[in-house]
């Protein structure tokens, strides 16, 4: 029970924080619980065919293709993989943190699964397009020049700061919880 309790603690401090809310304020609280309730069906609606991907992508993508292409000896090859990946993505980001752990599993190394999930927060295609038709290109691509480097330098950081566990490869972070 206790471990069931910890695995949907995030949920349960939603549910009481938007019970509290409404106690205090009914209004208030019921367009809190309205948010909470539209996120969670939204969530609901991409989760599941992520996972269906993600069961693709671990049968038929190879390891070692993706230790070849994206793990420890890619080099920047890889971060330009992991770019391209990110930017080839459509759906929030919340979507992307399975494909990253099927890629962690895969043998990618650390610095390109955080390029990747940087890049998919921030330089999506459909994205680019639309700061170009509201905002004008040179924003678009000064916007690149600064965000590019910038991905790259915390993937590569990211890979230093984070200890990763000898015997699994995988951030001491993904086995908590």
């Amino acid at each position: 029970m206790k471990a069931l309790l910890r695995k949907y603690r995030l949920f349960l401090v939603v549910a009481v924080a938007d019970l509290a809310l409404t106690l205090w304020s009914p209004q208030i609280g019921r367009q809190a619980a309205g948010n909470s309730a539209d996120f969670l069906i939204q969530v609901l609606l991409i989760v599941p065919p992520v996972m269906i991907l993600m069961g693709l992508l671990d049968v038929w993508v190879p390891r070692n293709l993706v230790e070849t292409h994206l793990g420890a000896d890619s080099g920047l090859r890889g971060a330009g993989l992991a770019i391209m990946l990110g930017t080839a993505a459509a759906g929030p980001l919340y979507a992307a943190f399975p494909v990253a752990l099927s890629l962690q599993k895969k043998g990618a190394r650390l610095a390109n699964i955080a390029i990747f999930l940087g890049t998919w927060a921030t330089i999506k295609i459909p994205m680019i397009l639309m700061e170009v038709s509201f905002i004008g290109i040179r924003f678009a691509m000064l916007r690149l020049a600064f965000t590019v480097p910038g991905v790259l330098v915390v993937g590569y950081l990211m890979e230093r700061l984070v200890p990763v566990a000898a015997e699994s490869n995988a951030p001491v972070l993904a086995n908590e919880g």
